[in-house]
């Protein structure tokens, strides 16, 4: 998160150099008009823009419930549904080694639960596969998060490339790591759980619409289409895509029987972290439904929540990037008041992780190993000895 708001800075600036400069071409952005009809070819309903697909995302929480029950049903099991649990993983670059520490420690305390709903973004998006399929895939999280480099997730463009290319930095390694650990055998898996009503999201921005979009990566996997598999990891990669320091994945839609294309950047640019869209009451669904059950929300926000002093230079980059910085930190906390009032509403147990105010290894640049590795620890060694939630986000 420290350069973040610099790459944006930077980017705004690049913008204004490249004035008359040609860049990578792209096919033409949906027309406003047919924004809301643009869909995936082949694939149904697997992405809902949040505040507007609220219906079609009811559907498959609805369809996700009766998969689970027939489930139950063919096992002979009887009675109400069990408990279901919500895992939310939010962004936070090299400071996803808190989460995936924790998720790993977890699994040493003995009582990490199988997730009904994983939900990532950004960082939390190249987390959430892995953490949903459960311990077996802690391995790949510890080896990503403690021995990956800077020049493992990026390679910077020279400054001329920068300014007429898309982003300052080529991510193909990134992309490479993404394409190593994410194959056909880990889709089939995931699309075996999406079979039994568990549901994986991730969370990007469509940057032409200025949008939230939510995407069904269980409904992904388990769609055999041949383009699932590219899909899938081109969604992860566009989570965590920060705008102008990495470039933007562009995603081939139809919409009004035309081929556009959609730009989709870091679903960090509007929200940090989800469960739920708020307008999805699934309190009030389940009592119309009858399939009321226990339900708890664990939340990691891979940052600290309280203020971090910093001296901050006179000077303009460094007086607007501090106060970007800023932007950004208070936009997660805003992020955890929501999730909050919404699961008091709901009816839903509320748990909050983050990084902790007494962890203060050095952070000398992005993706630096041995800060990850200290910060891996301290998520490990918190959990493993039973973490302490926090009932309610700062300030409640």
């Amino acid at each position: 998160m420290t350069l973040k708001h610099v790459f944006y800075l930077i980017a705004m600036t690049a913008v204004l150099l490249a004035q008359g400069c040609a860049g990578p071409v792209r096919k033409d952005a949906v027309p406003t008009a047919f924004t809301d009809q643009a869909v995936i070819p082949g694939m149904a309903e697997v992405r809902y823009r949040v505040g507007i697909d609220t219906e079609a995302l009811q559907r498959e929480g609805i369809a996700s419930v009766r998969r689970e029950q027939a489930l139950m049903a063919s096992s002979g099991q009887h009675g109400g549904l069990p408990p279901a649990t919500f895992l939310a993983v939010s962004g936070g670059g090299d400071n996803g080694a808190f989460g995936a520490g924790l998720l790993n420690g977890w699994t040493a305390a003995g009582d990490r639960p199988e997730f009904k709903l994983v939900t990532g973004v950004s960082t939390g998006a190249l987390i959430a596969p892995f953490a949903f399929l459960g311990p077996a895939h802690d391995e790949q999280l510890k080896r990503f998060y403690t021995t990956t480099g800077p020049t493992d997730i990026a390679r910077p463009r020279s400054l001329l490339a920068a300014v007429t290319n898309d982003a300052l930095a080529d991510n193909a390694p990134l992309w490479k790591l993404v394409s190593r650990e994410v194959d056909q055998s880990l889709l089939d898996a995931i699309a075996r759980e999406y079979e039994k009503g568990r549901l994986l999201f991730v969370a990007t921005v469509d940057l032409d619409a200025r949008q939230t979009v939510l995407w069904n990566l269980t409904k992904i996997a388990a769609s055999k289409d041949p383009n699932a598999l590219d899909l899938f990891r081109s969604l992860m990669i566009a989570s965590a895509s920060i705008p102008g320091a990495f470039p933007p994945v562009m995603i081939d839609v139809e919409a009004n029987g035309q081929a556009y294309q959609e730009m989709h950047v870091d679903g960090g640019t509007m929200s940090q972290v989800f469960v739920y869209p708020p307008s999805l009451d699934i309190e009030a669904l389940s009592r119309k439904l009858g399939t009321q059950r226990e339900r708890r929300a664990y939340i990691i926000r891979n940052a600290r929540l309280d203020p971090e002093w910093a001296q901050v230079d006179r000077r303009t980059m460094s007086i607007a990037g501090r106060a970007i910085s800023s932007l950004i930190h208070t936009q997660g906390i805003g992020d955890l008041y929501r999730i909050y009032l919404t699961s008091q509403r709901d009816g839903v147990d509320f748990n909050l992780a983050y990084v902790p105010a007494s962890f203060n290894a050095p952070h000398r640049e992005e993706f630096d190993t041995e800060f990850m590795r200290a910060l891996y620890k301290t998520g490990y060694d918190m959990a493993a000895k039973g973490y302490p939630w926090e009932k309610a986000p700062p300030g409640f």
